[in-house]
């Protein structure tokens, strides 16, 4: 996949790890997308680092998108652990 693939796929995985875990964030919509593209490219790379499985050239591969959406999960959780649950 290319960098504008990644990015795609890092603004859905964004949204998604969004739905699953709502609330306001300190960052508002554009710190969302910022960690859903960096959640995405960390997911690929932990994915092939720790487990071994490469990231595939297909958009629509389900462990690509799992991985894209886990590294976003991850990176909104510990952007609300460091930065506060909502903005005032």
């Amino acid at each position: 996949m290319g960098v504008i693939a990644w990015l795609a796929l890092g603004l859905l995985a964004g949204a998604v790890a969004k739905a699953i875990l709502p609330g306001r964030d300190p960052g508002g919509l554009i710190g969302t997308t910022v960690i859903g593209i960096a959640g995405a490219f960390l997911g690929g790379w932990l994915s092939s680092q720790l487990l071994g499985r490469t990231v595939q050239r297909e958009f629509f591969d389900p462990a690509t998108w799992g991985s894209a959406v886990v590294g976003a999960l991850v990176l909104l959780i510990g952007y609300r652990v460091l930065f506060g649950n909502s903005r005032d």
